[in-house]
């Protein structure tokens, strides 16, 4: 993700006139202009926020990075900022009522990738989330580098848990479950068009809303809109879901129609 952002760049500054203006400024102004990632930090602990701010800003140079303490501001951020690219949501901040709060988030804003950073640690709570929508768990234990890479791999459009309960299976379990209860039918599949098939079938391969973008070559909001769209008509609450209930599907038989 970061190389095709690094190349789009690239390819920006090629139009500007090297000999008056300086490369080094050139990607300073493309990084300000058009940050890696536009993140959003919901928690009421400023010593923690100011740490994983750390993280993001040296692991993923030039995003764009929002602070909120409380749930209701962090609603308020997702309806401003319909762009955003990632939430980080404390399971314990003010009106989060635990995973109701994560739901609300979820109804609020399905489209926008939720990982929970929490020092819960408990196996139920972490598949739990996962089950009402969250893409990822994160321990406040984790080591810097071991943030880092779980928020990368987030972002590509994986799903991200401690490494205790992969290690237990139990996620593979709980996927397995979560699909086979939740079939997309053919005639649900039949209901997409053609172009909500092609970026269902890339949400399955794990892509990111950029990624697929990308490769489709068509606007991140137009993916967004198509996410909203597979979402409803598919009759799910969250990314997760579809992209579990589509593990499976051979697209290849839809996309011939």
């Amino acid at each position: 993700m970061l190389n095709e952002l690094d190349a789009a760049l690239s390819s920006e500054n090629s139009y500007h006139d090297s000999d008056t203006i300086p490369d080094t400024d050139n990607e300073q102004v493309d990084t300000f202009m058009e940050p890696a990632y536009k993140i959003l930090i919901a928690d009421d602990h400023p010593l923690f926020r100011e740490a994983i701010t750390s993280v993001i800003s040296s692991g993923f140079e030039g995003s764009e990075i929002i602070e909120t303490d409380d749930l209701d501001s962090a609603l308020e951020v997702t309806r401003e900022n319909d762009d955003l690219d990632l939430i980080l949501l404390d399971l314990n901040m003010p009106g989060m009522h635990g995973l109701n709060g994560l739901i609300t988030l979820r109804n609020e804003a399905p489209t926008i990738p939720v990982v929970i950073v929490s020092a819960e640690e408990d196996k139920q709570v972490v598949l739990q989330a996962i089950t009402y929508g969250a893409v990822g768990f994160i321990t406040k234990s984790s080591p810097r580098d071991q943030m880092t890479d779980a928020i990368q791999q987030i972002l590509n459009g994986n799903v991200y848990l401690p490494s205790d309960i992969i290690r237990t299976g139990k996620e593979s379990s709980s996927r397995r479950n979560r699909s086979d209860e939740n079939p997309i039918s053919p005639e649900l599949l039949n209901s997409l068009t053609r172009r909500q098939l092609l970026v269902l079938e890339r949400m399955s391969k794990g892509e990111s809303n950029k990624q697929i973008a990308y490769n489709l070559n068509i606007a991140e909001t137009t993916v967004k809109a198509h996410v909203s769209a597979i979402l409803r008509k598919l009759g799910v609450h969250n990314r997760v879901q579809a992209i579990l209930s589509a593990s499976d599907v051979d697209f290849s038989q839809y996309l011939k129609r």
